[in-house]
Formats: C-alpha cells, structure tokens, sequence
C-alpha cells in the first residue's frame, strides 16, 4: 500500500496540517528528547519548522517552580523549515533528586498568548497529566536498556513496551529508571524500508533539508539523487564506476559489482545528510510523518511486492511513534553508536578502512552519518566535550542558510575530517552511583598491522588503558559495551573459522575475544588485583537476550562480573538457528567440556542465566522489547528483566 494524507493518522490529540500552507507547518517537529539531566543541568534536544520563542518551565512537586527563557540556546538551521535546538541550561539553583519533576516547553506567539506540550504534542503527557515529568535519581539503581531499532522488522516496538510499563504508575519516582540507555544502531541507515525512503525524501523536500554535492559519485548532487531511477532499491549501482572502485570490488567482492560498503541490504542505503536527518526525526516522532506524505514511487514488479510487504510493517512502527516520543519525553535518554547507526561492518578491520575512507564518495557517505550522530545522539552524552565539533557543524549549516541551501563541500569535508580523528565518543556519568562508563567500540580499534583482513580489536590498547584507569580501586561501576564482553561461544568459534578462512564478512566477526591482543588486555584487567568491585556489563547488538554471572577461576578476591544483554528493541534473531545455536552451545561448551580449555576466556567461570519463561534449559531469549536492571546497594543485580513486547515480564534469576 501507499501513503497519502489521510492514512498517515496522526495520534490522539494532534493538529491536522494544511500541506500547502507553509504557515501551517507544526511549530515543534520532534521531542523534547530528555537528554543529559542533573540537578544542575538540563540538556533537552528538540527539532522545530521555524525559530520559536521558547520557555521552559520546571515544577518540582511540592517545590518552587521556574520559568526560563530559551532564546539564547543553540539554534541549527538544518533546512529552510526545519531548526535543531540543542537546549543546555545551567542551573543556579539545584532540582531535587528522587522528585517527580513537572516540566513544560511553552511556545511564546506574536499575539502574546502561549502554548505548552499539552497543546501542541498531547501525546507526551500521561492520562490526566497536563505536562511530562521526569526524575533526577540519586543513585543508577535502576536502568532501561537497549539496542537495535529496525522500523521496518514485523514486530512490536520495545520503547512502546517501555512506554506502557511506565505508565503502569508513573507518579511512582522510585520505580523510575535513573536512564533510558540506548545501547546501539538506534537507526539502520545502511538498511532502509523502500516506503521509508520514500517518506524521508517527502519530508526533505517539505522541509526543504539542505543540498549537498556529491564528490566522487556518479551522479552531482543531492537532487540528481533524489530523481535517479535507481534510487529506490537499487542505491548500490549509484556508486562510482572508475578504476578506483573495480579495486575496491575486487578486494572486497572478488570483482563482483558491489557496493563499498559491506552490509548486504544497501539497496536503500542513505548518502546524504539531509537523508539521515530526516531518518532520526521519523525515527523518533510521529509529527513528521503527517509532512511526508508519499504515495509509492514507479517500481518493477519485484521491487513493488517488495515495498507492499515493508509497508505493514512501517505502518506498525509510525503508529507506535507517539508513545515512543512520551518515553523519551519522561526518561534521561544516553546513546552510543553501533555500526548500523553508520554503515554494516563499520571498521571491521583494517582493509575495511582502507578500502571505505580511500573512496571520496564512501567516506562521505559515513561522514554524514557521524555528522549526524553528532547532532542527534553525541551531542546530548555530553555538550562540553563535543562542543568544538557542533561549533564546525553550526559553521558549516550557517553557511547552506546563507547561501541558497547547499552544503559548502569543502567545510563539509573539513568537518567529516575532524568527526573521523575525533576520539571523544566515549564518556563517563559519575554524577551518581555506581559511575556509568559508556565505551566507544567502533573509532579506536585495534587494528591488525599484519593481517589487515582479519577482525580489529573493538578497543585499541589506549582505550583500553584509560578503560581501565576509570576501573583501578572502584568499588563498581556500569559499563556499557554495544557489543557483549561475554557471548556466545559457539557463535564467537563459527565466526573464528569465518575468520580463519578470510570471509570474516559473512557472519560479522565482531566480538571482543576475536582480536588476541584486546582480548588480552580486557581480561587482564578483570586479574588485575586493583579491580576487585561489582561490575555490570550492558550491551545489545546480537538480537537476542541474555545474562551471564562471572568469576576468576581460583581467586579468592575475585571482582564480580555481569554480562547483561538485551537484543532487539525492533529485531530478533532467526527462531529456528537460534534454537540450534544455543542447544548446541549447552552441549558443546557444558562446564565438563574439553572445549573450554580452547576459549581464551578459559580462567573464567561463567553461570548462565535461564530464563524464567523459557523452555527447559533455554538461555538465549529471543524476542523484542527492553531490559530493565535493578542493582542493590553494593551495584549487583538484584533483579534482571526482559520487558518483551508480547507483554511478559520475563526474569533472569541467579544460576
């Protein structure tokens, strides 16, 4: 099916837009995205159709409330009708802790009247609530997890079961998580629906995103882009075909015509900035998709079966869009990338490198998704430490507002530049306790000198080096690894073998014990005698969930390890391989095996999980939704749990 005005519904309570009425278009286009908040800082990320007067309003319950005036904040013109604001207030005088938080984002309009969230987002506020709440939590004693929103996978949406175990008693600021932590590939830009494409180029021409020019493709520039008869399921013949890139296939695909990039579902890859903007405001609210409106593009017969079949499935996630925004309206919101928030396999090794930032069109393509990243996700981590890379972006956008809408390639390329060497994605929460430690497994890897085909390190021994320096002598702390410390073994050998035979690509060889040097280097500091605390590992990535209790093999003083794993938000892994994968696992690596003694993670005992409403013997739990952990007072698990979204509550108890 296709999508017209009519049946683009737009949740309970909104506006209905006039489409040719410029003056129609909504005031406020995504959020508020609760970001970075503390007593005495509030970090909000919100995406508009014009400069707005804006005041924030702040109501602790039973306290003082405030009113503050938002015109000095940053204001990033990303297109002609569409302005990103980073909103970073200080605050002179401390919210409380452990408080429900009422607070309102007021529209100031020329006739003096003014409007809140309760009149131009409804949706964002709970039954019988005239505006969103939020809490600042004095310790991380409860944390939402979780990673790998595809729109367009057939099932329900995690943050919409989030949402609804929220609202089972959110006037509750005890059973409130202290963070929503969004644990990697929080879009697919290399794997999009067609009906999502072409929702995102409606919503860029409506707001009129700014052009760019496309240096080293085959075609000019964005618009050329846009028009191109393959630019619907067929992005993969749009890359250039020069002597150049034959290299390039030929070393990645044994000639064959390919993509640069990796990922087998490239048809719809984005390239543009304005594609991947417009992919994180869809992605995240429901007001958009009333701007893009799209009827289904001319296709082959195949490619139009194909975008019937996505169709249902982008229908289910825009439905589920409003209570996705209310989540991220009521909870602190963390993120980290993970490679399909850029592009599959994303510096997978060193060849990999080589072949992708050697390309002036490829490296542009994954330049725009960090450009983006900056904007949409890195930014709201943390404001002071990417702040000279928002200073080069907002340089970069101020220059397409002032001169006709296109994008200056050669800032644009300076700032890609920058975004490449940047080493700061990484970051630290220890406003509270136990510290959240959120690594950076993608920008600074461990890249073999010797073997160039053969896996990176996930961190290189400097990261790794400062990894440890935050862990000497701490009692505990939370990590957060997009990809699991601790997997599956016989998932981690099968992709050995891949490896061992060079075709790492074909079953992502990505995991922390597939590089021996960082392998070493992490479980060494888990023996170091000045790491002895409780710590949680959080991660995603895999598509299925699952929890891991682990020790040093005869140490008396051994630290206490959780590998905690919650997969997929929107996504799951194959039932049928699955089943395979973990019953052969319980057979092949059961703690009597012989086989152990091959893992490099052999001076570790590790006790597997099972899941209360899993089948006998059953570790791995496949199914969307989110992880929800409860720690005690010394930061150990007290209660792990699996928020699925056919509606269970589905525990993992102590072994």
């Amino acid at each position: 099916m296709s999508f017209s005005p009519a049946e683009t519904a737009p949740p309970p309570g909104a506006p209905a837009f006039d489409h040719a009425d410029e003056s129609a278009l909504p005031d406020v286009l995504v959020g508020p995205l609760l970001r970075r908040i503390s007593p005495r800082r509030w970090v909000m990320w919100l995406v508009t159709c014009r400069p707005l007067d804006l005041i924030l309003t702040l109501a602790p319950r039973g306290g003082k409330s405030r009113r503050i005036s938002l015109t000095d904040q940053l204001r990033l013109a990303i297109g002609r009708h569409a302005f990103l604001y980073l909103v970073d207030v200080a605050l002179d005088e401390p919210l409380p802790r452990d408080t429900l938080i009422d607070y309102d984002v007021g529209i100031c309009h020329g006739d003096g009247s003014q409007s809140g969230i309760a009149q131009w987002a409804p949706w964002l506020c709970h039954a019988g609530a005239a505006m969103p709440s939020v809490v600042i939590a004095s310790s991380h004693r409860r944390l939402m997890h979780g990673s790998c929103r595809k729109p367009h996978h057939p099932v329900a949406d995690g943050l919409v079961r989030g949402d609804d175990w929220l609202a089972d008693d959110v006037d509750d600021p005890a059973r409130r998580p202290a963070w929503l932590l969004m644990t990697g590939d929080q879009i697919y830009a290399d794997d999009v629906a067609g009906p999502m494409l072409c929702h995102i180029h409606a919503l860029i021409a409506r707001l009129g995103l700014w052009d760019e020019t496309l240096s080293g493709a085959t075609l000019p520039d964005s618009p050329a882009l846009y028009a191109a008869d393959s630019t619907y399921y067929h992005r993969d013949l749009l890359l250039p075909d020069v002597e150049s890139s034959a290299a390039l296939r030929k070393g990645f695909f044994g000639g064959a015509r390919k993509p640069v990039f990796t990922t087998a579902n490239a048809h719809n890859h984005l390239m543009t900035l304005g594609e991947i903007l417009a992919m994180y405001c869809l992605a995240w609210s429901p007001t958009p998709w009333q701007l893009a409106a799209c009827g289904m593009p001319a296709l082959e017969e195949e490619d139009a079966a194909r975008y019937r079949r996505e169709s249902e499935a982008v229908d289910g996630f825009r439905d589920g869009l409003g209570q996705c925004a209310r989540l991220m309206a009521h909870l602190p919101t963390l993120m980290i990338f993970d490679d399909h928030d850029v592009t599959d396999d994303w510096n997978l090794h060193a060849d990999w490198e080589h072949n992708a930032y050697g390309h002036a069109f490829s490296r542009r393509i994954i330049g725009n998704a960090l450009v983006a990243y900056l904007l949409c996700q890195g930014w709201g981590n943390d404001p002071d430490g990417t702040a000279p890379l928002v200073n080069q972006t907002r340089e970069l956008l101020g220059n397409a507002a002032a001169s006709g809408g296109w994008l200056d390639p050669g800032r644009q390329d300076a700032l890609i530049d920058a975004l490449l060497a940047f080493e700061g994605y990484a970051y630290q929460v220890d406003e509270a306790t136990p510290p959240l430690i959120v690594l950076d497994t993608r920008t600074r890897r461990w890249r073999s000198e010797r073997h160039p085909k053969r896996p990176s390190g996930l961190m290189d021994w400097e990261a790794l080096t400062e990894l440890q320096q935050m862990l000497l002598d701490a009692p505990g702390a939370v990590i957060i690894s997009p990809t699991p410390m601790f997997g599956v073994k016989l998932i981690e050998t099968v992709q050995q073998v891949f490896t061992w035979l060079g075709k790492p690509l074909m079953v992502d060889a990505e995991n922390w014990m597939a590089h021996r040097g960082a392998a070493s280097v992490l479980l060494n500091i888990w023996r170091h005698s000045r790491t002895p605390g409780n710590y949680v590992i959080l991660s995603g990535d895999v598509h299925y969930s699952f929890a891991y209790d682990i020790v040093l093999r005869h140490r008396q003083r051994s630290p206490r390890l959780w590998q905690i794993t919650s997969s997929g938000i929107k996504n799951t892994f194959p039932d049928t391989l699955l089943d395979v994968f973990d019953r052969l696992n319980r057979w092949l690596y059961a703690p009597w095996s012989p086989l152990n003694i091959l893992t490099k993670r052999r001076r570790l005992r590790i006790y597997p999980r099972v899941p209360d409403r899993g089948n006998a013997g059953e570790r791995l739990w496949n199914a969307s939704g989110l992880g929800l952990v409860t720690l005690d007072d010394q930061g150990r698990p007290a209660r792990i749990t699996q928020l699925d979204t056919r509606g269970d509550e589905v525990h993992f108890p102590p072994p």
